[in-house]
């Protein structure tokens, strides 16, 4: 009892200094953090030009079409990334009298519509920006969409089609499915080229298509000798595409260099350059992002990308990978994020860094932005990914177009986006809650949630150091959430519907995530005093888990935090009316879906024990993650 009521007499001691302490810290990390300026290092061009956006859906018709004179194959959806209700019902209307069609007569020997190829020489091909998210439910529907945009281009040229396939160790499958996709793709270009009267060349030179094959991982690979019209020997070129083992995914260097190589030989051939892209993950060199906009630009090549959504306000997502020889699970983060320039989301989720896989409803801002700019098309590819891991894994994915009409995300170089953030007392300081909020930037934000020492002795020490990490924490939320309601009378001046669901939800998640720190300082106390005894046989670890309950403290906790249930409840209303405001305010929107998320997660904690399997330690020397 002695040895307990030393510890407790510690404990006691450290909290109360550290309130002090910590609390001006706080202070000062934020007076800090207002008075830097970032930087942000890119290629500059002032030639960008505001356009008008053309947005289409796709249905899901995969099979090969006989007749072109309709848009085959892909149809488009409606959805563009979340809630499976219909956001307008059109049943009145539809039938609604004082809405029929006037009876006039039209002489339809005067109209007459542009077809395919007059209507871009009109536009001016250059002048029209890309989409920005084509939503579609598979590989099939992509590749009937992308099989109309070539026929776009061969109207009017020859065209040199270059597929840029990501080397990651995740994107085997799809290639495999990709590959069983070409024939859609070919026998359609062949349809169209019968239609058009022409006769098959001798030359693969003078075919009105070729294609070339290539891969990237850290550098670039050519898989198909020289631009060729040989099916058999593409989809050969497919099968022998490497695994890079290295995990880095260069792919804005990759463009580049696709640019620097084919687009001298498809201009000196009078030939149109479009580039096609597949790949899961958003690329390890976004910066170079500008940089390929303008290569692209340069060489009148659009950029076509298949790939999945971004991860809601955050760079990662985690992918499950289990070790084939022992068994054990591992847990992967892979760059996949976010949906706009910068994070516009908390990174935290109040204990460490966020661990989820939330959908954005939006692809990757990078990637999204090179399509957008070059002419091209993002098809984004929603939908269940059997490695994806983390929280919210099993959410989901995809959003009404109609709910995420008003949430678009800026595509604004990032030098002219945070300029424009900058201009905004409101988004700045939103950003500055984010920034000093960041567990990538201040590692004693990382509060332990995994595998404490199970002995007594062995598990004082850590659980005193993790309700000091989750003390200094507590103070620096405090002052996040003050600033966080200086700027709420901003709030109604906002125009961005975007923006206010930024601080709707951050603002949430501050007055909840300070209710979370205490009660994981409660849990941590109580344990150290009880410290109860394991229920499993096998069991070797501590773990913290969440939960509904709210613990409610003892006398002894009172008299030293001078807080009580009372007043703990009154916190948790608080933050709960905030999360139940997101939701009335965004529904069927990812902040909608992370409020409910973090209602239904709970804010108490309690320890339970648990076994790790040792071999994480003493095998670990013989297992290599692989780097997706």
């Amino acid at each position: 009892m002695s040895k307990r009521s030393s510890d407790y007499t510690a404990l006691s001691m450290s909290v109360g200094v550290h309130v002090v302490i910590l609390l001006a810290m706080a202070l000062i990390k934020f007076t800090l953090l207002d008075d830097g300026s970032e930087v942000a290092v890119e290629t500059v061009f002032t030639d960008e030009r505001t356009q008008q956006e053309f947005t289409q859906e796709l249905d899901l018709n995969t099979e090969v079409s006989e007749s072109l004179s309709v848009v085959s194959g892909a149809a488009i959806s409606t959805a563009s990334g979340g809630s499976s209700a219909p956001a307008v019902s059109q049943t009145k209307i539809e039938t609604s009298e004082s809405l029929k069609e006037p009876e006039i007569q039209v002489n339809v020997a005067q109209v007459s519509m542009p077809g395919a190829n007059m209507l871009g020489e009109d536009l001016g091909e250059a002048e029209i920006k890309g989409e920005t998210g084509a939503v579609v439910e598979g590989y099939g529907a992509a590749m009937s969409r992308l099989t109309q945009e070539i026929i776009r281009l061969m109207r009017s040229d020859k065209v040199h089609v270059v597929w840029l396939f990501d080397e990651s160790e995740s994107m085997k499958d799809d290639q495999a499915e990709i590959r069983d996709q070409f024939h859609k793709v070919y026998e359609e270009l062949q349809i169209a080229q019968e239609q058009d009267g022409e006769l098959k060349s001798k030359k693969d030179s003078d075919a009105t298509l070729l294609t070339t094959i290539l891969s990237y991982g850290a550098g670039i690979n050519t898989h198909t000798a020289k631009p060729t019209t040989d099916i058999p020997e593409i989809k050969k070129a497919i099968d022998q595409i490497p695994i890079d083992t290295t995990g880095e995914e260069n792919l804005f260097q990759s463009i580049m260099a696709v640019c620097d190589k084919y687009g001298p030989l498809a201009q000196r051939g009078h030939r149109k350059l479009a580039i096609v892209v597949l790949s899961d993950e958003g690329g390890d060199d976004g910066q170079a992002v500008e940089e390929a906009i303008q290569r692209c630009k340069r060489f009148k090549a659009p950029v076509y990308l298949m790939g999945r959504e971004a991860i809601f306000g955050y760079p990662y997502a985690r992918m499950e990978w289990t070790d084939p020889k022992f068994g054990l699970k591992f847990w992967i983060d892979v760059r996949r994020g976010p949906e706009t320039a910068f994070p516009e989301a908390l990174q935290y989720d109040g204990l460490h860094r966020r661990w989820d896989s939330f959908s954005s409803g939006f692809g990757c801002y990078e990637q999204v932005r090179l399509c957008r700019e070059s002419g091209g098309i993002y098809f984004m590819l929603p939908g269940d990914e059997e490695n994806l891991a983390g929280r919210a894994r099993h959410l989901e994915r995809k959003f009404e177009f109609l709910a995420m009409k008003e949430y678009q995300p800026l595509l604004l170089a990032r030098r002219e986006y945070e300029q424009e953030r900058g201009q905004s007392k409101f988004r700045q300081e939103i950003w500055n809650v984010i920034s000093v909020l960041n567990p990538y930037q201040d590692d004693k934000l990382n509060i332990k949630e995994h595998w404490y020492s199970f002995t007594p002795d062995e598990f004082r020490p850590e659980g005193l150091e993790n309700a000091s990490r989750a003390l200094r924490a507590f103070g620096i939320l405090n002052e996040a959430v003050r600033r966080l309601e200086a700027i709420a009378p901003l709030r109604a001046k906002e125009d961005s519907q975007r923006w206010r669901a930024a601080y709707d939800l951050a603002y949430a998640q501050c007055l909840s995530f300070r209710v979370r720190l205490f009660q994981f300082m409660l849990a941590v106390d109580s344990h150290m005093k009880e410290m109860p005894q394991p229920k499993k046989p096998n069991a070797n670890r501590w773990n913290v888990n969440r939960t509904k309950k709210m613990r409610e403290p003892d006398e002894e906790q009172i008299r030293r935090t001078k807080v009580d249930m009372a007043e703990l409840n009154k916190q948790l209303d608080k933050a709960k009316e905030q999360y139940e405001f997101v939701k009335q305010q965004h529904p069927g929107t990812p902040w909608a879906q992370r409020a409910q998320w973090e209602l239904n997660s709970g804010f108490g904690f309690y320890f339970v024990d648990v076994f790790r399997d040792p071999r994480y330690d003493t095998m670990r020397d013989q297992i290599k993650v692989p780097k997706l």
